[in-house]
């Protein structure tokens, strides 16, 4: 028996003996934001079930909710083979993600590459535990697909920084702990003017208003820094360097993104076929009777096959390497059609009964159905507009040059 096959019978049999049964319906139940805030973790996590809490412990204690991680900081240490093998093993028994997180997808990368020892000895384990949950402040009123033009200041003050402005769009900033946050240290360069601040988002002069959008949710907030104190040792990389830091930060956001950090799940546990067998109906071959919907959710099914293997390839491609690159800005183009037509799709699937905002008379998938298809709109402006992303491609994956 190799190695690999010793890893995956010893994973197998302790994924049997410490997964929860409750903990096993990730295939059939969407778990979202709004339903289970408990998954994200962090200091105003309620655990409604227990089981959820012993999960996330004991995923934690073997740091495999960031498995490829170093030992050192929590993580894993497996290596991409092994975690191959766990996130398969996790998939055979439908196990529900014991953690989701910025910090798992976004903030732990960048500071196993630019922070202080210290910096990572302090933060990385507590996010593997899920002790802390982090939001991201970039964006900004004035400054959006032109993130450099950020206004939001950090004057040094001796042994802190003091920290004046505004974020907008800061997905979950009144669910954070913590938030990494882009700020202007060098007001005579632009995007050498810009460093990386992490801090409390507890600490006096923060406050976070939400912003409902057209879905009903309010998973954005706008951010407001009133003479905030900043320790210096929370500033990751050099000072001004943050933008550096920034653009590969965007990389590891638009790579989580493609592979299915997306709002809009429109129709719940729902698959679009299913559904539309049960709405649509059957023919007399027990396929959905509309031919040319069934034509276009069988394109869309092959498209997605295809999308979710070429993100899976390119993740391999950037383990191998350094990290991903800029064809992330490919990838994240492409999943904001194919989730924006997958959500357009199953309104069309469910008909009038996906017209229901609220009611005993729609089931919870019908009512999701149109409000992720409205959520899903958001999905070509966040982690990078597709405008943005297809300036991105042309330039630094096609190699062509700006025409005037």
């Amino acid at each position: 028996m190799t190695d690999l096959e010793t890893f995956r019978t010893q994973t197998r049999a302790w994924l049997e003996a410490n997964c929860p049964p409750s903990m096993r319906a990730g295939a059939e139940v969407a778990v979202t934001e709004d339903d289970d805030n408990s998954i994200w973790g962090g200091r105003k996590a309620t655990f409604k079930n227990p089981e959820q809490k012993l999960w996330l412990d004991r995923m934690a204690a073997k740091g495999w909710t960031a498995p490829t991680w170093p030992k050192e900081y929590g993580g894993g240490g497996l290596s991409n083979a092994e975690n191959r093998v766990l996130q398969q093993e996790l998939a055979r028994i439908k196990a529900r993600p014991a953690l989701m997180s910025f910090g798992l997808w976004m903030l732990g990368p960048v500071l196993i590459e630019y922070a202080t020892e210290e910096q990572k000895k302090r933060f990385l384990p507590q996010i593997v535990k899920g002790e802390i949950r982090w939001c991201q402040g970039y964006s900004e009123p004035g400054a959006g697909s032109d993130l450099a033009g950020l206004r939001t200041q950090a004057v040094d003050k001796g042994d802190h920084y003091l920290v004046n402005g505004q974020k907008i769009w800061t997905s979950y900033a009144d669910r954070a702990d913590w938030i990494f946050c882009l700020v202007r240290t060098d007001n005579t360069k632009k995007h050498e003017g810009i460093s990386f601040l992490l801090f409390d988002m507890a600490s006096p002069g923060v406050e976070a208003r939400p912003i409902k959008l057209i879905s009903g949710q309010s998973p954005f907030c706008e951010t407001f820094f009133t003479d905030v104190k900043v320790p210096k040792n929370q500033l990751v990389g050099k000072l001004n360097g943050g933008w550096e830091i920034a653009k590969r930060l965007l990389q590891y956001e638009r790579q989580n993104i493609s592979s299915g950090g997306f709002g809009g799940g429109g129709g719940g546990a729902y698959d679009i076929e299913h559904a539309a067998l049960d709405y649509v109906g059957k023919n007399d071959a027990g396929k959905v009777a509309d031919a040319d919907l069934r034509s276009r959710i069988t394109t869309h099914k092959m498209e997605a096959r295809a999308f979710a293997l070429t993100v899976r390839r390119a993740e391999e491609e950037s383990r191998q390497g350094k990290g991903p690159s800029a064809a992330v800005s490919i990838i994240k183009y492409a999943a904001a059609k194919i989730n924006q037509e997958r959500t357009e799709l199953m309104v069309e699937t469910l008909g009038t009964q996906a017209l229901g905002w609220e009611g005993a008379a729609y089931k919870p998938g019908e009512i999701q159905a149109m409000r992720g298809m409205l959520r899903a709109k958001g999905n070509s402006i966040e982690g990078g507009t597709s405008e943005v992303n297809l300036n991105v491609i042309s330039k630094r994956v096609l190699g062509l040059m700006d025409h005037q």
